[in-house]
């Protein structure tokens, strides 16, 4: 059972966010480097070329919540959700070459005061235009990255919020360069940069610690230990592991049952694990599910314990020497602390008397003592 989105329908919607910032974005830009040359404002203009360059991630959006929500295939058994990931990534150095080119361009006019202009009060006008409108799409971008999931239009969501916050820097500083601060301009372009070279590191890092596995807060992962604990069956957990995959989140766990389970009752026993998971918290979309009949961190591994085969050659010479050896239905082996049990199993009707099952037993305890391996052999009647 899946509980996530159709890929189509998340498209659809980060689709129609996208194209509607991008079409703000291209508005804005032109208003704010037109307004911007004509008002003397160089903050202005380097603020109209941030809305500009997020053109650029609008289009990095669009093709990552295109591709990155195709399901699994065989050549990605995982999906595709890492296309996100590195486009997100993408977003952020985007925005730290555009901040690193706005502060070098401000600083070389603080250093040349013959380039420094008066802004005009038509600037003040076209940042607060901007501030408005970059703060509503924020909003609008942001509840459709959460609806849908997705890290990456949540990051070109905090992209609008940028450029809102660096046109309100805008507006202080020509508002203090107007006011007869001539540098304040200048020095406001600094601010802009600074921001947006702010959040494109944030963006990247979270991005890249992505890209290495890091596995969820430990927050989240309490949420996950208690729906697991909460599933009857489950005795304890060990070497659980998350990790993100674009918008959504793959999880491994250990679980210890009870080493008497059958291994149907277990693996039924990690299906409502998985079930529990996947339905009570939304941002799981893959569980992997390891059944343990014993904590396997804290004992010494059964690894050196023979299998099936090579048991059952070990007791062949014990075997031979009873008739009732060719009834034998079944052997049901149980690995534990280290060692091995065995169950043989014998039709009761073939069975003579109750002092012949008796006898069976304890030959079958006999043939153990010479065996170091082997804690108890027990007949079963059925």
């Amino acid at each position: 059972m899946d509980n996530l989105k159709p890929h189509h329908v998340n498209y659809q919607q980060a689709r129609r966010a996208t194209l509607i910032g991008a079409v703000i974005n291209l508005l804005l830009s032109g208003i704010k480097v037109g307004v911007g040359v004509m008002g003397h404002s160089q903050a202005l203009v380097a603020d109209g070329v941030h809305s500009l360059s997020d053109l650029i991630s609008d289009v990095m959006v669009l093709y990552g919540a295109k591709h990155g929500g195709k399901a699994a295939d065989d050549d990605h058994p995982y999906g595709h959700g890492r296309i996100e990931t590195l486009l997100t990534v993408g977003v952020g150095l985007l925005l730290i070459a555009v901040a690193i080119g706005i502060s070098i361009d401000a600083v070389e006019r603080l250093f040349h005061p013959e380039e420094l202009a008066q802004p005009q009060v038509i600037v003040l006008f076209a940042a607060l235009i901007s501030i408005l409108t970059k703060e509503a799409l924020y909003h609008y971008t942001l509840r459709v990255a959460n609806q849908i999931r997705s890290n990456l239009l949540r990051a070109n969501a905090w992209h609008h919020r940028t450029d809102s916050l660096s046109s309100i820097v805008v507006l202080v500083g020509v508002a203090g360069t107007m006011a007869g601060l001539e540098y304040l301009d200048a020095i406001a372009a600094v601010g802009v940069s600074l921001m947006v070279a702010k959040a494109g590191v944030e963006l990247g890092w979270e991005s890249i610690q992505e890209l290495i596995d890091t596995g969820l807060d430990q927050q989240q992962l309490t949420e996950i230990k208690s729906e697991i604990q909460q599933v009857e069956g489950v005795r304890a957990m060990h070497r659980l592991r998350t990790r993100r995959m674009g918008a959504n989140v793959l999880v491994d766990v250990h679980i210890l049952v009870d080493s008497r389970l059958s291994v149907s009752e277990g693996h039924h026993i990690a299906d409502h694990v998985e079930l529990a998971l996947r339905n009570q918290i939304d941002f799981v979309s893959d569980v992997t599910v390891h059944i343990d009949p014993e904590n396997d961190e804290q004992g010494p591994r059964s690894l050196e314990l023979p299998m099936r085969t090579e048991l059952k050659q070990r007791l062949q010479s014990c075997w031979s020497e009873i008739p009732e050896s060719e009834w034998i239905e079944d052997l049901t082996i149980h690995y534990h602390q280290g060692e091995m049990e065995a169950e043989v199993w014998f039709p009761l009707e073939k069975i003579a008397s109750k002092s012949r099952a008796e006898e069976l037993s304890a030959i079958l305890n006999q043939c153990t003592v010479d065996d170091p391996q082997i804690r108890h052999i027990r007949a079963v009647f059925f």
